[in-house]
């Protein structure tokens, strides 16, 4: 996080040192037809790649720890994330590992405004993601979603009680 920090603090006109930045997050040479817009926050960076003509609006996050590949001609609005990491959802589990899936965005796609990916989710080829939408299972190619309601998918164990080992 501290190259982001360090990209986020370039003048943003200083283009040859946000390219160098930009190498260095993602460990390898990126498009020079790519544009990232400040501030821009990473968790890993090298688990990101990028075709041609790719636009980063500000203010966006990647947790690629699983990995996110981004098509050619690609649009992402301000405020967008894309997380490919999580946690297990049951609660006896939640906090003992990571779970990660990648998220695939492929060519010639739109995401709107502060919309959100979730791990493991495909975007097909020429779709539109509405502003706002949270992204939770895959899209079809040349499909426009949106949506923020919650729909409850299944109800969860309780909790085991935890054990007291204490002795009074």
């Amino acid at each position: 996080m501290s190259l982001t920090a360090r990209l986020n603090a370039l003048p943003f006109d200083d283009l040859d040192a946000r390219r160098a930045a930009l190498t260095e997050i993602f460990g390898r040479p990126v498009p020079d037809s790519l544009s990232i817009l400040p501030p821009f926050y990473c968790d890993y960076g090298l688990g990101a790649s990028f075709g041609e003509r790719v636009f980063i609006n500000q203010g966006c996050f990647f947790l690629d720890y699983g990995g996110i590949t981004i098509g050619d001609r690609v649009l992402i609005g301000p405020r967008v994330t894309l997380s490919t990491a999580g946690h297990p959802v049951e609660l006896d589990e939640r906090y003992d590992f990571i779970t990660h899936a990648p998220i695939v965005i492929e060519d010639d796609v739109w995401i709107g405004a502060a919309a959100t990916i979730t791990p493991g989710v495909t975007i097909g080829r020429g779709s539109v993601v509405g502003a706002g939408a949270v992204v939770a299972k895959d899209v079809p190619p040349l499909s426009v979603v949106t949506a923020t309601s919650a729909v409850e998918r299944k109800r969860l164990r309780p909790a085991s009680p935890p054990t007291d080992l204490s002795t009074d």
